[in-house]
This record gives C-alpha cells, structure tokens and sequence, in this order.
C-alpha cells in the first residue's frame, strides 16, 4: 500500500456540591447506551465502478472536507455510520471489503482512527493510496489531566506521526487565500507500514502513557477539524492526496479545494469577529474536545470528563462549578451525542441553562455535505457567545431544557 506523504511540514470558593448533583450525573452516564446503526460502507455496492476513483473516508468531518474537494469526480464512501462516533464504532466485514475495493482512503489521524491498523492489514489492498490530513499541521500534546485545560505545547505532526515543537503563528504562517504547494514540501510515494504502527515523539510507542480512565489516547490531541484554520490545511492536504492519486482530475480538485477554502476564510472571519470580545474567558464544554477551538480564538475551555466514556467525579464537578461561578457563565455547552443529563444537573444547581457544541463527530444522513460543517460551526460559535453572555434573540437548548437542534 501507499502511504502520501508529507515530511516536513477558577478561582472562587464554591460553599457545597449537591450530593444530589453528583448522584444525577452517575445515574444519567450509567444509563446511556451507544446507538446502533449501519455504516456507509455496509450499505453501498462493493462492485465498484472501475472508471470512477473509488475514496473511503473515516467519519464526518473528514467526509465533508473530502466530498467538498472530489465533487461529482470521485465516489466517496464514509467507513463509520453517521450517527455513530468513533468511541463506539465496531467494524464489519462490510467495512473492510470497503477498504479493500478502495483506490483512497483518507482519514484524520492522530490517532483518532485507532482501529484502522487491522481493518487495513485484513483488507489486503496492496494499492491503497492513504492521506493522512492531520499532517504537517501544528498540534496540540495531550498534557496531564486537567493541567492547562488538557493540552500542552503545539507541535508539528510529520507524515511519521513525529513531532516537533515550532512556534505557530496561522496569520504568519497560512495566509488562507494562497495555495500551499504540497508538491514542494511533501513526497507523495513515500511508502508508509501501517502495520507496525509507527509511534509517535520520537519513535516512542504512543498510547503507553496515556491511558485516560482506560481509554488509549494518542500523544496529540486530535480534533483539529474544529479550528478552521486547521481544517483549511486538511483540504489542502485532501486536495493534494486526491491529486497524486488522479493527476487527471488535477484542475478540478483544485478548483473545488479553492471554493471550499474561501467558505472556510468567511467562516473563520465571523467567529473571530463573534468571539472577540470575549477573549481570555473561559467555557465549559462536557469532554475534552475543544482545545484547538479555544486557542485559535483566544479562549480556554474547561471540561467535566476527558472523554465520553469516563464518569465524572465530584471533584471535576466541584471544578466545573467552580469555572462556572467564576466566569459567570450562562450556559454549560454540551454534545448532541453525550453529558445532556450531566449537564442537566449541575446547571439545575447553578440556576443557569445548558446549550450545545456539537464536535461534528456524528450526525444524520445529510451532515456528510460540506455545508453542514459550516452551518454547525456556526451555531456552535453563536451558542458559545451566548454562554459568555452575548445578547441573542435565539438560544438552542439542548436536554431536558428544551428541544434538541
């Protein structure tokens, strides 16, 4: 198989914490269970279409970038239900003969595909063309629990998984209307194993210290997608991955990856111009997920869990009051997916509403479009200056609080 390359490149003394509280939030987390669904992959035709580039993508976010850059030229096919996250997905054989029809399969990495290693060893498609589009940007180090907000310093992800520390600046550094010239910085032929499950920080065996309440987490924090500055180098990347494997299809990538990008400038530009007020505040947020969020726009964000699995304690409750009380939060900001019953709780006890910031890991049939991620992020950018207090004439609820968006 081909692996595309790309080297180089808070304070407040809270008086209580309701027993009450912290007993709603066990009961509600021992309750929910994981949704059922079929994936993509199940349900298309495995007899694909020789004359059409046949693209398999890993879940919502990195299928919206894709079907934004491949337009009508390729068939893209998501491996992972859209209503199913990548903390609950189990694979099928359905999946796996996707992956071994497919031409490309791109995903974000990171580590947040962890299962894609064996999917890929057992599709046996000695062929396949892999875009990684998390790399070469600049990421965030996972840290200890809870210290500085869950992140460390920024590193720079290599087409090895390797990091190394660079100062980041993205008005310096990415000028979001020129075209970054991947054929210059990156080896497309680069062949990569992904077998032996190359590690990250310097060849270390990533996971191995940093199992959270016992889930695995990789080195880097992954949800790059949501800072768009970041989601705009994962076009490119996409863009340029697509191009390698179908040099015929050269201008039309570029053209669709150039439209896309200028959506995501406007975007960028109206939740800088939204949040700006509010910066250095903090922001509450139900698991670990917003870190590239908040420094890309001058925030920080607390959590009650790291992520969606774990329970919380009373202590993170205690600290999440603690944030709330300090900042004078409206909202506490949870997910469509998880924490509406968490949350419930604890805005019960502070008198104040619970909201929702969707992460874009799941959604319904028609959330692969493109448009989708731009209409969410909006709305998570809307609901987050509400949170801080900002005059809306609309508020989106989430829970028993009112009806879900």
């Amino acid at each position: 198989m081909t692996q595309f390359s790309f080297s180089s490149l808070v304070s407040g003394n809270l008086q209580r914490i309701s027993l009450v509280t912290v007993g709603a939030i066990a009961f509600a987390l021992g309750s929910c269970t994981a949704p059922s669904a079929t994936s993509e992959a199940d349900s298309t035709d495995t007899a694909a279409s020789e004359d059409v580039l046949q693209v398999v993508t890993t879940f919502l976010p990195i299928t919206q970038f894709t079907n934004a850059v491949a337009g009508d030229r390729a068939e893209v096919v998501q491996l992972l239900p859209t209503n199913t996250g990548v903390h609950d997905y189990q694979a099928t054989p359905g999946d796996a003969q996707a992956i071994a029809n497919a031409d490309v399969l791109i995903q974000n990495g990171l580590e947040i595909e962890f299962f894609l290693d064996d999917m890929i060893d057992n599709a046996g498609n000695a062929e396949l063309v892999i875009i990684d589009s998390s790399e070469g940007l600049d990421v965030l180090a996972f840290a200890d629990e809870h210290d500085d907000h869950g992140h460390g310093e920024k590193e720079e992800h290599d087409d090895h998984g390797h990091a190394e520390e660079k100062e980041h600046d993205h008005e310096e550094e990415h000028a979001h209307g020129d075209e970054h010239d991947h054929e210059e910085e990156h080896a497309h032929g680069d062949e990569h194993d992904h077998a032996e499950g190359e590690a990250h920080a310097e060849g270390e065996e990533h996971g191995d210290d940093h199992d959270h309440h016992g889930h695995a987490h990789g080195e880097y924090a992954p949800h790059v997608w949501l800072d768009p500055k970041l989601a705009i180098e994962q076009v490119e990347n996409i863009r340029d991955g697509l191009i390698a494997a179908d040099p015929e299809g050269e201008a039309e990538y570029t053209a669709n990856a150039e439209a896309f990008i200028a959506e995501l400038e406007a975007l960028d530009a109206e939740i800088t111009e939204k949040l700006a007020p509010f910066e250095g505040q903090t922001f509450v947020v139900f698991h670990d997920f917003a870190g590239y969020f908040a420094e890309s726009y001058g925030l920080e964000s607390e959590t009650l869990v790291g992520i969606p699995e774990d329970s919380p304690s009373p202590e993170d409750v205690k600290r999440v009051m603690e944030t709330v009380k300090a900042e004078g939060l409206k909202t506490v900001l949870t997910e469509p997916q998880v924490g509406g019953e968490s949350f419930d709780a604890i805005a019960s006890d502070l008198d104040i509403s619970v909201s929702v910031f969707d992460p874009l890991e799941t959604g319904d049939a028609e959330a692969v479009q493109p448009e989708y991620y731009l209409t969410i992020m909006r709305q998570n950018a809307d609901n987050l200056a509400a949170s801080f207090g900002a005059d809306q004439a609309w508020l989106p609820l989430w829970g028993s609080q009112a009806a879900a968006v």
